[in-house]
């Protein structure tokens, strides 16, 4: 994958989201969303799988122009958008949705407006993103449509289903996987350590996908 500088880099988060978008069957769906999407690696992916139209949305103009570098260099045609979250495409919807946005908890409570920290810090509880994609998602679906989203557990993973629940969705967890810590995380130890988000002396993470589903 070509990265422009600044642009996320695909990690484990972004492999773990591609392989249950496959594992779980939507790869045979017609319109298909990936938000943030980065370097486009999971929008890519769901086209390589069979999705017939693609649609990838990031805030960020370095990730914009890294993935629509990477979809002409595929030749798969996926369509590259940017704005915030789903605003840009705003009276659209779609089949899945696929979300990798911001989720680690920040000792800062706002969320940076550029840099490189845009693509991960989410606020003291880390879901500054997450708690809006849930709540905007719904109107993005269609009848039977379904989100996946990944996320770490040390923002919550009961808050994501009881949020997705409550805006009619049914909603579990389908994939997980236990990670090392990168550098952001190592470097956060202690604040999160005393936020009571991390055991003491523990530097794994789990990560989560959380299926909601939209009914029919």
């Amino acid at each position: 994958m070509l990265r422009l500088p600044g642009t996320y880099r695909p990690q484990a988060d972004t492999r773990l989201l591609a392989s249950a978008f496959v594992e779980q069957g939507l790869h045979r769906v017609d319109r298909v969303l990936d938000v943030g999407t980065g370097t486009g690696a999971v929008a890519l992916a769901a086209a390589s799988a069979g999705s017939c139209r693609v649609t990838a949305v990031d805030v960020s103009r370095q990730a914009v122009w890294t993935a629509r570098l990477n979809s002409a260099w595929r030749r798969r045609g996926v369509s590259v958008l940017r704005g915030d979250l789903l605003e840009p495409v705003r009276g659209q919807t779609f089949d899945v949705v696929l979300a990798n946005p911001p989720y680690v908890p920040s000792p800062e409570e706002n969320a940076p407006r550029r840099g490189r920290a845009r693509a991960w810090d989410a606020g003291t509880d880390g879901r500054l993103v997450l708690d809006r994609l849930c709540a905007q998602v719904p109107i993005h679906l269609n009848p039977g449509g379904t989100l996946l989203v990944v996320h770490s557990v040390l923002c919550g993973v009961g808050t994501t289903l009881g949020l997705l629940e409550s805006v009619g969705l049914r909603a579990q967890v389908v994939a997980r996987s236990l990670e090392p810590f990168g550098p952001v995380l190592t470097a956060r130890a202690a604040f999160l350590e005393k936020r009571g988000l991390l055991r003491p002396g523990c530097r794994e993470e789990e990560l989560v996908v959380v299926r909601g589903d939209f009914p029919s």
